[in-house]
């Protein structure tokens, strides 16, 4: 057989060889899905977005990464049940949903008035972030940012100053947290569960009258425009986290994804301190179109924070495992004997 017969042979083999193999790499290229509540247009839309296109650019396009915001997949908790069936690989969830997977995480979230500012969110939080994402990762997910977006407030279709203000309206609560509709109830609030996609329609029907969100959220959903009242009190942070299945992140070569999680750092960060600056210019920009602030006083908050610490004898143990509800409260103590209020 001729040599050059022998070598065009061996160069068109190797080639079909090589055309497979690409062919099984493209085939197996991580095609992720991640879904979040996030509002289209928004500065947490805005980031996850250009995050997802800098994991394309940085893995050569091999990780194809599609949003799905505004809830366009449900509520938090059905979220949560499509990545555990691996429909959805990946989600940017508050701690409403992250709770569907790692109960902990509430220490963040779930004890009202508990923190007295940002700073002692930062402090509470690096310390135990370690120890959830660790429970985290036991149940299948990897978190690849954490963030914040400031302080939660009140906004409801009714003036409202003092606690016994909110009483007499009907409040807006995640539904699928039995516990939680339990410890608003307690406390003599008419909580009414509904999914976040339902908050808009809920106020224009009158299924509710008020509803505890951050400005940012309130603002991009036009909810002022349906609750023109909002109190001015830190009623607690919302936190979040970008998780994603341990199994699918795993899938991904190990030195593309150490670029993956830079991008996504850098992503949380971003989302963080632009909530943050966002949680009070959302606030000017809703009294301009006619949002009424009501300023709380020191003897007001008093009155917030004295019924908010009667009820966290039912948070321990109940809304917030009594492990992180403690060690929440021990790193406050902590936190505010080196940090005296001026």
């Amino acid at each position: 057989m001729p040599t050059s017969f022998v070598s065009a042979f061996l160069r068109r083999s190797l080639a079909a060889v090589l055309g497979a193999g690409l062919a099984v790499s493209a085939a197996a290229a991580p095609k992720l899905k991640l879904g979040t509540l996030a509002p289209v247009g928004t500065s947490y839309h805005k980031a996850i977005m250009g995050m997802a296109e800098t994991w394309r650019r940085e893995s050569g396009g091999t990780v194809d990464l599609n949003i799905y915001a505004g809830g366009k997949l449900g509520g938090e908790a059905e979220m949560v049940g499509l990545m555990k069936v691996n429909s959805l690989q990946a989600a940017l969830l508050t701690g409403v949903g992250l709770s569907e997977i790692e109960p902990g995480v509430t220490g963040l979230q779930n004890i009202p008035m508990g923190f007295h500012s940002l700073s002692e969110v930062d402090f509470v939080a690096q310390r135990l972030r370690p120890m959830l994402e660790e429970r985290l990762a036991q149940k299948g997910f990897i978190v690849l940012f954490w963030v914040d977006s400031g302080w939660v407030r009140f906004f409801a279709n009714k003036p409202m100053l003092h606690p016994g203000d909110l009483r007499e309206l009907k409040l807006f609560s995640w539904s699928g947290n039995p516990d939680q509709i339990e410890l608003y109830k307690s406390a003599g609030f008419n909580a009414v569960p509904l999914e976040t996609a339902d908050i808009v329609p809920g106020l224009q029907t009158g299924l509710i009258d008020a509803v505890p969100l951050p400005p940012f959220y309130a603002m991009a959903a036009q909810v002022d425009t349906r609750a023109g009242h909002m109190i001015d009190l830190n009623w607690a942070p919302l936190v979040g986290a970008l998780v994603v299945r341990k199994e699918s992140w795993e899938k991904i070569p190990a030195a593309t994804r150490a670029a993956l999680w830079q991008a996504a750092v850098t992503a949380g960060k971003e989302i963080t301190a632009t909530g943050r600056r966002e949680m009070d210019e959302s606030v000017s920009a809703m009294e301009k179109r006619g949002l009424k602030v009501a300023r709380i006083t020191p003897e007001i908050e008093a009155e917030w924070r004295a019924i908010s610490e009667e009820v966290y004898p039912m948070i321990r143990g109940k809304l917030v495992p009594a492990d992180i509800f403690d060690e929440t409260m021990r790193l406050l103590v902590e936190y505010r004997a080196s940090h005296p209020a001026p």
